[in-house]
This record gives structure tokens, C-alpha cells and sequence, in this order.
């Protein structure tokens, strides 16, 4: 085996960077006593440095999509490799390099770049006008849409009518291909955006995705089966249309699929216990929603009030449901009016002139008067005390009733009280002695009829809370 000949070292420097800019350096810090071999391991570790950061940057360029490599990849690149990046240079404004001109006295230097600086006159400047700064940015609001109808307003872009929106007069079309989901139905209230002036406006089609069509037929039968119930699913139906968000557009298909089901219950008149289990059904339905605090419900309050207000004014309810049903339709009528009747002040006062006339209208049915005492109880104090005492329905229900008769619109007018003013824990009867009493038992009998006064006559302080509306019964 032959012996390895020694290397001779090369005179010729590998790589771009010179030793040449090694030694300049090395003399700007006033050291001129630079070795070759120091210089060009120096060069040869600043030439892999650079290839390294160039390498990183080039990545970062990769990502960006881009073809030319700009400063701010060799910063990102810097910062990766834990050094600090250079500063005073930006992408947006790169500098411009200039060629030198060539050094007679030193050939070898080779070509000499320079950063050009721009040059400014103080003196035309000063001259010249101001410039103003232009505004910041700013953010402003407006309306895509108010109640499924886009207002004209330079914003949006214009309404321009199709055919099919003009041969349907207006009206949202169905969705092709599902029977399953009817058209949205239109908002009766009108849009705040109307002025004197008839406007073309364009209803927003809305279109239901994959997944709320699947959400919303595994809801409808989880709560109303085809089969027998299945109390599991259907109080998971219940939370989750209670608590979950993103159900806004599913909002007026499930509106429109409660009050259908109301109806088709009610329309021979609820006879049996799958009826009535359906109604429960959809007033807990209604409630949920009602409970959905990212749900936007007040478009659909005309649409949710006949539901509730059918369910508790219907006559012909089942004796081992009706209290219970009658109850829930007055607890969800109650919540909708603490929720809304801010927005509407109108909304109390027509409920309650609806729930007067079916109290006192002659020829009502006990179920119906029932209910309408349920409602006021829901609608509140100052409603039963308009309903049952000011405006006589307590005298037009015990006129109906035989004496001594037990009842459910007997215990409801007994709670209505009960709720006007709360009955003694020890009940002492009012004395037929007592000028003073006879005096309040008169009022009863004028008031309440006597039905009614008999029962309250064996408490004074309840009876004269009744009819004065004073906590503490005095006259």
C-alpha cells in the first residue's frame, strides 16, 4: 500500500467572499497585523453564514409564493436563526444601488456598489405648500338586510328583480328539490328602511345547508316520533335547541312547523292523550326558543302568539291535561312578555284585552274562561285585578257555577287571588256584627258575586287585600 502524499495548500481562495473584505474590516477596528490563513478561515465561515441565512430566507419566499426574495425574508430568516435582524430596511421601500466608477489607481477592486442617498433641498421644500395628511381609517355600520329584505342604501348593491321573483309577486320561493321545507315566511312587519315614498326592495333568498336540513329532521322527530315517545331524545332535543347557536335560519321553519302542529291538534278538538302530549310538546318547543338567547325571535312574535294563546283559550281540552296544558301556555306567554314587551309596548295591552273579552264575553265555554284566568295570572297582577275585580270576570264565572261547586276554573280563580294577595296563615272570617264588615261583604257581593264572596268571607284580611289591592287588607 502506498504512502498517502501530503497535501499542498492551495493558493487559490474557494468561495465568493474575498479575504480582501476580511482585512478591510480588520483595519476599520485598527488591527493591520491580519494573517492570511486567520483571513480566509474567516471569509469561508461568513460565506456559510451567509448561505444559511439565504437558505432560510428562500423558504420563507417559498411560502409567500413569491419570486423574488425581499428584506423582510432575511429578517424572518435572521430571527429564525436567533440573530438580530437588520434594521433601517423595509420591503416597501428598497434601496436603490449604484455602480461606482471604476479606481484607476486600483484595478483589482473590482466592481464597487453603493446605497445612493437622496439628496434634499431645505429651501424648496420649505417653499413649497403643505401637504395634509389624509384621514385615518375609519369603521362605519349599516344594514345588509332587515328582516330578510335588503334596504337600498349606496352600500348594498342594487335590487335587480328576476322573473321568477316577479311571477311569485314578491314572495321568497321554496327550495328546489326538498318538499320537506316550505318557503321562509315573510315578516308582516314592516321595515324601519320605508320612507313616504314606495321603494323596489328584493327579499334575500335563503338557502339551508346540508347539515341544518339533517339537524332540523332529526329535531321535528325526536320531538314528536312516529312511534312511541321517547323521553330521552326529546328532552335532548329540547336542550339543544335551548342552548345551541347558529339555528337562525332554521327560526321560521320551526315557527311555521309548531303552529301547523297546534292546528291539526286543535282542529277536531283535542280528545285524546297523544293530542294533548303534542301540545305540551310544542309549548315546550316554544319556550326553548324563547329561551335561545341567539336567536332573533321578535320578527316572529305574530307567528308564536296564536300557538300559545289557541292552547290556552281552547275549550275542549282533556280534565287530566288541561291544567297542565293551560299553566304552560300561561308561564310561556308570561316569559315572552318580560322578554318583549319593552321593545312592543303594545304587545301587554292587547294580550290582555284579547284575555278580558274571552273572561266576560257571554257564551264562552269554562275552558276558555279557565284559560283566560291562567293568562292574566301570567300576564301579572295589575291584569287580574282589571279582569277578575275591576272589570267583573270573577262575578261572570261564579254566575255560571252552582254552589258548592269544586272545579278547575274554581281553583283557578282561587289562585288568581291567591296571587292578587297572598290568603292568612290564621283566617279569621269577617264578623256580620261588625258595621265595619258588613260593609266589606257588601263590596264583595257587588264585586266578585256571591260565588266567590262566600269563599273569601272566611278570611277578612285576604277578603279586604282582594278588593282594596293593600298588602296589608286594610280598607
Amino acid at each position: 500500500m502506498s504512502k498517502q502524499k501530503a497535501r499542498t495548500p492551495s493558493s487559490q481562495l474557494t468561495g465568493i467572499y474575498k479575504s480582501e473584505s476580511i482585512r478591510d474590516v480588520a483595519e476599520s477596528l485598527n488591527n493591520s497585523t491580519l494573517n492570511d490563513a486567520v483571513a480566509s478561515a474567516l471569509a469561508s465561515d461568513v460565506e456559510y453564514r451567509i448561505h444559511q441565512v439565504v437558505e432560510e430566507a428562500a423558504r420563507f419566499m417559498r411560502h409567500a409564493r413569491r419570486t423574488t426574495m425581499t428584506t423582510s425574508d432575511i429578517d424572518q430568516a435572521l430571527r429564525v436563526l436567533n440573530i438580530e435582524p437588520l434594521y433601517g430596511h423595509f420591503p416597501h421601500n428598497p434601496p436603490n444601488f449604484r455602480r461606482a466608477l471604476p479606481y484607476p489607481q486600483l484595478p483589482t477592486a473590482g466592481t464597487v456598489y453603493f446605497v445612493e442617498d437622496e439628496e434634499i433641498d431645505f429651501d424648496r421644500v420649505l417653499r413649497e405648500e403643505k401637504l395634509t395628511l389624509p384621514k385615518g381609517v375609519t369603521w362605519t355600520a349599516h344594514w345588509l338586510a332587515v328582516e330578510g329584505v335588503q334596504p337600498l342604501i349606496p352600500e348594498n348593491p342594487p335590487a335587480i328583480p328576476k322573473e321568477t321573483d316577479v311571477e311569485m309577486n314578491g314572495k321568497s320561493p321554496g327550495r328546489p328539490g326538498n318538499s320537506l321545507f316550505p318557503p321562509t315566511p315573510p315578516s308582516d312587519r314592516p321595515s324601519p328602511m320605508q320612507t313616504g315614498k314606495k321603494q323596489q326592495q328584493q327579499l334575500v333568498k335563503q338557502v339551508l345547508s346540508r347539515e341544518l336540513q339533517l339537524y332540523y329532521t332529526r329535531l321535528t322527530s325526536a320531538l314528536l316520533p312516529n312511534g312511541p315517545p321517547d323521553d330521552a331524545k326529546r328532552v335532548a332535543a329540547l336542550v339543544s335547541l335551548r342552548s345551541d347557536a347558529g339555528l337562525q335560519a332554521l327560526l321560521p321553519y320551526l315557527v311555521r312547523w309548531v303552529g301547523e302542529g297546534v292546528v291539526n291538534a286543535l282542529k277536531g278538538g283535542v280528545q285524546n292523550e297523544s293530542e294533548a302530549r303534542v301540545l305540551s310538546v310544542l309549548l315546550d318547543v316554544i319556550g326553548a326558543i324563547l329561551e335561545n338567547s341567539t336567536l332573533f325571535v321578535e320578527p316572529y312574535l305574530h307567528q308564536l302568539l296564536p300557538p300559545v294563546l289557541s292552547t290556552l283559550l281552547h275549550s275542549t281540552l282533556p280534565p287530566t291535561q288541561s291544567t297542565h296544558l293551560r299553566t304552560t301556555a300561561a308561564q310561556t306567554l308570561s316569559h315572552l312578555l318580560t322578554q318583549h314587551s319593552t321593545t312592543y309596548p303594545s304587545l301587554s295591552p292587547r294580550i290582555m284585552k284579547t284575555l278580558l273579552l274571552a273572561l266576560i264575553s257571554p257564551g264562552k265555554s269554562r275552558g276558555t274562561r279557565e284559560g283566560a284566568i291562567r293568562g292574566l295570572m301570567g300576564v301579572g297582577k295589575e291584569a287580574i285585578r282589571k279582569g277578575l275585580v275591576e272589570g267583573g270576570g270573577a262575578k261572570v264565572v261564579g254566575n255560571e257555577l252552582t254552589p258548592g261547586e269544586r272545579s278547575t276554573v274554581v281553583d283557578s280563580v282561587m289562585a288568581a287571588f291567591e296571587v292578587l294577595h297572598p290568603a292568612s296563615s290564621m283566617a279569621v272570617p269577617l264578623d256580620a256584627n261588625s258595621q265595619e264588615d258588613v260593609a266589606v261583604v257588601m263590596q264583595l257581593r257587588n264585586t266578585l258575586g256571591d260565588f266567590f264572596a262566600e269563599r273569601l268571607m272566611q278570611d277578612g284580611a285576604w277578603a279586604r287585600g282582594v278588593i282594596s289591592g293593600s298588602p296589608e287588607g286594610s280598607p
